[in-house]
């Protein structure tokens, strides 16, 4: 069964055409890698219509089995990037079995990617604290009502979880769970990629052996 007729077709010389002078010049190169995610998110704000810290997480299991996803990233500094979720959901299940991970930013409308390998570290329980305060009322109470990742019965479970725990802390705090925190993505490689005619893309790369040691910058073929 094929649905090729759905599938956009590869660009007409015309097509490329009209981007040739988009982004023109070679990719520019940063002195930090973090230096120049940040230029990178920040146009991403001013122009993706949605979520544009949004990311694939990719992970694997204790058996070696990959799975991806996308999250949101909710901190981004020199020591890394960070996303929050349920412990034990499956994600939290595979971290636990794999301290490794790899994220993609894929900004459509900038035709921009940014891809990141890594190690994976916990952070600490007063950023967690700190970020689970930030939450809307609602969102804490879904953290609490919501087994992540496990089986369902039907939506009603589900709201009745959610009526459970809306009763429980009443108009009080809602503390973090101890099954709800957030990750580290600790990079080892930072892959930037932007689009250009003709399948010729841009792709610096930043690359360290350890994470005491400084990053090593080269370009790749596209």
């Amino acid at each position: 069964m094929t649905r090729r007729d759905i599938i956009p077709p590869s660009p007409s010389k015309a097509d490329y055409a009209k981007d040739a002078a988009r982004d023109g010049g070679e990719l520019a190169a940063s002195d930090s890698p973090f230096s120049l995610f940040a230029e990178w998110l920040a146009a991403a704000r001013d122009k993706e219509p949605n979520d544009p810290n949004a990311m694939a997480l990719a992970t694997a299991d204790d058996a070696g089995l990959p799975d991806v996803r996308m999250v949101l990233l909710k901190d981004a500094d020199e020591r890394g990037f960070v996303f929050y979720t349920n412990l034990e959901s499956a994600k939290g299940n595979q971290l636990a079995a794999n301290h490794k991970a790899a994220l993609c930013f894929h900004w459509k409308s900038l035709r921009r990617q940014v891809r990141v390998r890594g190690l994976v570290e916990p952070v600490s329980a007063k950023e967690a604290d700190a970020y689970f305060a930030s939450r809307a009322r609602d969102s804490r109470i879904g953290a609490w009502a919501s087994a992540q990742s496990r089986p369902l019965e039907s939506r009603h479970a589900l709201e009745k979880s959610v009526a459970k725990y809306a009763a429980r802390f009443g108009l009080g705090e809602i503390p973090r769970p101890d099954f709800w925190s957030g990750y580290r993505i600790l990079p080892l490689r930072i892959e930037f990629w932007r689009d250009r005619p003709f399948r010729l893309h841009d792709r610096l790369v930043y690359e360290r052996a350890d994470l005491d040691s400084p990053f090593a910058l080269s370009r790749l073929y596209p």
